[in-house]
């Protein structure tokens, strides 16, 4: 399947090449990409040096200058053709993210929709205000706070949504005013290259966008410490995220950091139990785990602990692990090797502490001698708050189910990790759903519903999980300053 994205008409092109100031570049040498359910390389894509960093920055400031002066509404109009774009190309994109990372075609189909949406809020800041009058002490005499662009946006994406985690960036950096370049994960570069293409196509002016390739410790270093970036927005690991915000704050320019997370799901004996379970299974399984809102660890309460378990592992026996193109495939492979491994220590080291497997635990059944980064879908009992499993992000299709007693008890022991993004509720009581929403100590509070976030809202994490975040009206403010101007009209004496 993966060579049939390359063909001459394809956004890629037959040799994926970087897209860098309106030009496509390649290198002599190149980085292969692989086909998480095979294993096999079937592309390669640049390995950007330094030059390319200073080509892309240098191109950007000259476009950016420009694309600054244009009304709200004429950067509304590039935007939705860029809409038009993704939804021509919707079927290869999706097919792309398959390729390269994993998810199944539904999942992705999924993902690109993502897309457009981010780009269709971002072009709807055509009608916001961008400046505010205050009172002043004197007559004749005015007061202005402008909003105003960043200028160039560093951008660093994570390899679990390629597609829609570019449009969650580029949409918002373009809207405000400001010109973007985009270092894709390693793992995943081809997506953010077609998502160029369709830039490209749709019209946004050479040097706006431009994705590079390469390592990120070299070659996103490099793009952080550079003199022309005015911002660094970044989604990837919490490791990630504290290395760049060490590099930015020698500039003291603004980052934006979503991180990892480590989300709770809370189920009191008062729930609604056959949505306890349901969203439950699918929060945990969706993209094989690989998503930062994740259902990382559920919290019972021992009234329905045992039902809860049954129905869910009832669930997951059903649950359909194979080809992520099949229609009918519900959960593809890790993105890669060293991610399915980690995801396996996480486990043996879990069962060593004492936690039994339900179902799962290793690779699923019957794929045993097929290549491919398969990890089965997990469920871990048995489990105490102290394991590694329930206190650090696994990032896979593992999920420890643990029993509570009361409220008090499962609060703190929601709230006993180092990260604070995403967490879960599950009652019929409206007194136990707003306590649990003060008293939970994370930025995204979802009561009897999970996600994925929607546009408009704010995804932002506390503590380990992150500054801030890209998306609904706060999101895209991050990629404005403002400017305060006084002016004095009256008559001089």
């Amino acid at each position: 399947m993966p060579a049939t994205l390359l063909g001459e008409k394809a956004l890629l092109g037959t040799t994926p090449s970087m897209f860098i100031g309106g030009e496509w570049i390649t290198t002599e040498n190149t980085r292969p990409v692989d086909n998480p359910a095979t294993g096999e390389i079937f592309t390669g894509v640049p390995e950007a040096q330094t030059e390319h960093i200073e080509l892309a920055l240098n191109r950007a400031r000259a476009a950016q200058t420009e694309w600054a002066r244009r009304p709200l509404s004429e950067r509304a109009t590039v935007l939705t053709e860029i809409v038009r774009q993704v939804e021509d190309h919707a079927e290869e994109l999706a097919r792309i993210v398959v390729a390269e990372q994993g998810k199944t075609i539904t999942e992705a189909r999924g993902e690109i929709g993502g897309v457009k949406a981010f780009f269709d809020h971002a072009l709807s800041q055509k009608y916001r205000t961008v400046g505010e009058l205050m009172a002043t002490s004197s007559p004749g005499q005015q007061l202005a706070i402008r909003e105003e662009p960043v200028g160039i946006v560093a951008a660093i994406i994570p390899w679990n949504f390629p597609a829609a985690i570019f449009a969650r960036k580029v949409a918002p950096a373009l809207m405000a005013g400001n010109a973007i370049v985009v270092k894709p994960s390693e793992v995943t570069p081809l997506s953010a290259l077609a998502m160029a293409k369709i830039c490209q196509l749709a019209g946004v002016p050479d040097g706006l966008v431009s994705v590079v390739t390469g390592p990120g410790r070299v070659i996103g270093k490099a793009l952080v410490e550079h003199p022309l970036t005015n911002m660094v927005t970044v989604t990837g690991s919490t490791r990630a995220g504290r290395e760049i915000l060490a590099q930015a704050s020698e500039k003291i320019i603004p980052v934006s950091l979503e991180l990892g997370g480590k989300a709770p799901v809370i189920v009191f004996d008062d729930a609604n139990l056959e949505l306890a379970v349901q969203q439950a299974f699918e929060a945990r399984f969706w993209n094989c785990g690989q998503v930062c809102t994740c259902n990382e660890r559920t919290y019972v309460q021992r009234g329905v602990y045992d039902e809860f378990v049954r129905r869910f592992v009832e669930k997951v026996a059903g649950l359909k692990v194979g080809d992520p193109t099949d229609e009918t495939s519900q959960m593809g492979p890790k993105v890669s090797e060293a991610e399915r491994d980690k995801v396996r220590e996480f486990v043996e080291d879990a069962v060593k502490a004492g936690a039994k497997v339900e179902i799962g635990g290793g690779i699923p059944e019957g794929m045993e001698d097929q290549a491919g980064y398969w990890f089965a879908p997990t469920v871990l009992t048995n489990v105490n708050n102290d394991m590694d499993i329930v206190q650090q992000e696994v990032f896979g299709p593992v999920l420890p189910i643990i029993p509570f007693d009361s409220y008090e008890e499962v609060i703190e022991w929601a709230n006993s990790t180092v990260y604070g993004l995403t967490s879960h509720v599950y009652t019929e009581n409206m007194r136990t759903a707003m306590n649990a929403t003060d008293d939970l100590e994370f930025g995204e509070v979802y009561i009897n519903k999970i996600g994925p976030e929607e546009v408009q809202g704010y995804h932002t994490g506390w503590k380990l999980s992150g500054m801030g975040g890209d998306d609904g009206q706060h999101g895209f403010e991050r990629y404005t300053r403002r400017k305060t101007v006084y002016l004095d009209y009256g008559l001089q004496s």
